[in-house]
């Protein structure tokens, strides 16, 4: 399979919420495609740290992730990749199509001067958490979240 990244268009916004949302873990958090998810789609497209990334085969959208830029003061001033809501596509799983997402990932956060990729997954999702790990992801903190 012949697999392109690109930077999401707004024209992809509402397969990129289909895709994020296909899953019960996602499904209420994502909600139904909307102005929210346009007003998201134009911050990250604003912010020079952010990219949504699409994986696109054949015209069709495959594979989506977001990808963020983060400078810091620790690690001595080093930057780190953020990537968030990697998603493929139910029928195209088990096609290598995430390794290549991730790939791509730490590719740009290399070209961005990044000395650490870090990523959340949730604890309902072993199947993540096994492949995150089959990247070489280790799980080395443990994660805290507070609704504001």
């Amino acid at each position: 399979m012949e697999l392109t990244f690109r930077e999401a268009a707004l024209a992809d916004l509402e397969r990129v919420v289909e895709l994020i949302a296909d899953d019960a873990v996602a499904a209420t958090r994502t909600g139904t495609y909307g102005a929210p998810h346009v007003a998201a789609f134009e911050a990250i497209a604003a912010s020079p740290d952010n990219e949504l990334v699409v994986a696109e085969s054949g015209g069709e959208v495959v594979g989506v992730m977001q990808l963020t830029f983060i400078p810091g003061i620790s690690r001595n001033g080093a930057s780190r990749l953020l990537v968030e809501a990697v998603r493929v596509d139910k029928a195209y799983r088990g096609q290598g199509i995430g390794r290549l997402l991730m790939e791509h990932a730490h590719e740009r956060g290399r070209e961005r001067g990044c000395v650490l990729a870090q990523l959340t997954s949730d604890k309902q999702r072993p199947d993540a958490h096994r492949f995150y790990r089959n990247l070489g992801y280790e799980q080395s903190h443990e994660g805290f979240k507070l609704p504001l």
